[in-house]
């Protein structure tokens, strides 16, 4: 761990980060501000990677990181994590719907069928 810790803090904060962020909830429309931020932040940093790509292995030097594309993908790999898991975290909040409106459909055409049954004269009388 003593090999390039500025690079290893910075990635286990980034995780730590992400973590939080999924274990909290995401209805508020500030979770929703910090995601366009974040966005926004991503493209200006991919934009100034592409235009000065010197820049990226400067950063990567600064933290323990040997060229830009080695922090490029330790990056993504977080990224990545972060992204999986929300779409997981995201698939899961749509099954729960799924469920409930399935169970409030079944109950409403249960009730529906009893009471069209209801309606219909007895054949005995």
């Amino acid at each position: 761990m003593l090999d390039q810790p500025p690079i290893k803090f910075i990635l286990i904060a980034g995780i730590i980060v992400i973590t939080v962020m999924l274990t909290r909830t995401t209805s508020g429309a500030r979770h929703q501000a910090v995601r366009r931020l974040l966005l926004i932040a991503f493209v200006a940093l991919a934009v100034v990677a592409v235009i000065f790509p010197r820049f990226l292995t400067t950063i990567a030097q600064t933290v323990g990181v040997g060229r830009g594309a080695d922090l490029l993908l330790y990056g993504l790999t977080v990224v990545f994590l972060g992204y999986v898991a929300a779409s997981y975290r995201r698939l899961r909040q749509m099954e729960q719907q799924v469920t409930t409106l399935a169970r409030e459909m079944a109950l409403r055409h249960a009730v529906h069928q009893h009471e069209h049954h209801d309606d219909e004269p007895d054949s005995e009388s």
